[in-house]
């Protein structure tokens, strides 16, 4: 079987650096819309008709596929894209485990792949296999480290945690079981629910059971809002913090008046209107908004932004390789990868971004902003 695969990626790697090389580019789209991830692969889906046409002069070709929520899909789809497709990027996919299997197909192919999910672990460590893939989301440490800063701050002592059991549940719970001690914050609890559960009570018991002063809540779309509604049914009047994760007027809409209060850290498009006009973060929301709303006549959410950031460092990274390499090119797949790193200070939708060779995430502290559910509404906490 592996060596099967072997001459597949071998015959792969024939016809993607044919001599023939074409002019467009192709970009490989894998996205969850549908399945338990959909809340944040729909806005992805539908922001694809608001991406650029043309790079450079030449032609971009978007082929977008649905992983359907599911890892062996999503591998199967990124697979397609690179052998059947020959595309020169890979974006996906929106959900963390579908993310991580996919990277095995990057590396293969030594395509450049840039995840739209949040996990730290899609980036790090740095290796060989990782070396390949890049992330416009922030880093869950970053975004732990500004939260629990501020729950310290508030004097709280004693935190709940409840979260999704998958990749981006367990990589928040990692670092905030890392970080709470050295604020003298102590984790009471480590309750987890999957994604498709439609009841996070019995976890909302146990938490409340332990008598934390707050509850911490790692999840993301409109799953995050079971956990902070069986908290609140049940009486409980304590701060509860959540995820940027949540950042997505569905989760006020479904949660209604169990999820005010709510403050989590998150990015700069959730509160764009709060901050100066001349920001640079919020002139990168209205140049996304703008475009989103002309092809789909609504407001977009943060997950479509992160579709619309990757497109943005891709078409920088692409401007340059175009110099060197034509697509359908081993050589312009390997000088993405390079330009990829060499992005600096690039405002985004999710933060100021800086890549390096060590560093494939990019942001720092001045992507983090601390954002309340406050009136219906999210507002930057000042």
């Amino acid at each position: 079987m592996k060596l099967a695969m072997a001459g597949l990626w071998v015959l792969a790697g024939a016809l993607l650096v044919a001599p023939d090389a074409r002019a467009d580019i192709k970009v490989g789209v894998v996205v969850s819309g549908s399945g338990p991830g959909s809340a944040l692969g729909q806005p992805q889906m539908r922001t694809i008709a608001a991406l650029p046409k043309e790079i450079g002069g030449e032609k971009v070709v978007y082929i977008a596929l649905d992983d359907e929520s599911d890892p062996t899909k999503g591998t199967q789809n990124a697979r397609r894209l690179v052998i059947q497709d020959g595309v020169d990027i890979l974006i996906g996919s929106s959900l963390t485990p579908v993310t991580m299997p996919m990277l095995d197909v990057a590396f293969e192919s030594k395509t450049p792949i840039i995840s739209l999910a949040a996990a730290t672990a899609i980036v790090r460590p740095m290796d060989e296999r990782r070396r390949w893939a890049f992330k416009v989301v922030p880093n869950d440490d970053l975004m732990a480290a500004a939260i629990l800063k501020y729950i310290a701050k508030s004097g709280i002592k004693t935190l709940g945690y409840i979260g999704v059991s998958d990749g981006y549940g367990e990589g928040y719970y990692n670092e905030v079981s890392r970080l709470a001690p050295t604020l003298g914050l102590t984790v009471t609890t480590h309750e987890v629910y999957a994604r498709a559960d439609t009841s996070a009570m019995g976890q909302a018991l146990k938490v409340i059971a332990t008598n934390p002063e707050a509850v911490f809540i790692a999840s993301a779309g409109t799953p995050a809002v079971l956990p902070q509604e069986a908290l609140r049914s049940r009486g409980y009047a304590g701060k509860i913090f959540q995820t940027h994760g949540v950042a997505s007027e569905e989760f006020i809409k479904l949660g209604g008046a169990n999820v005010e209060g709510a403050i989590f850290t998150g990015e700069a498009f959730t509160i764009a209107d709060d901050l100066p006009a001349g920001d640079p973060f919020r002139q990168a929301r209205d140049e996304f908004v703008s475009s989103y709303e002309k092809v789909n006549g609504q407001k977009p959410n943060i997950f479509g932004a992160h579709l619309w950031d990757a497109v943005t460092l891709f078409k920088r990274a692409a401007a340059s390789a175009l110099k060197t390499a034509k697509p359908g090119t081993a050589e312009f797949r390997a000088a993405l990868r390079d330009e990829l790193e060499r992005g600096k200070d690039v405002y985004l939708n999710n933060g100021l971004s800086t890549m390096s060779p060590t560093d494939h995430n990019g942001y720092d502290e001045r992507s983090a902003f601390l954002i309340k559910v406050e009136g219906g509404k999210f507002r930057l906490v000042k």
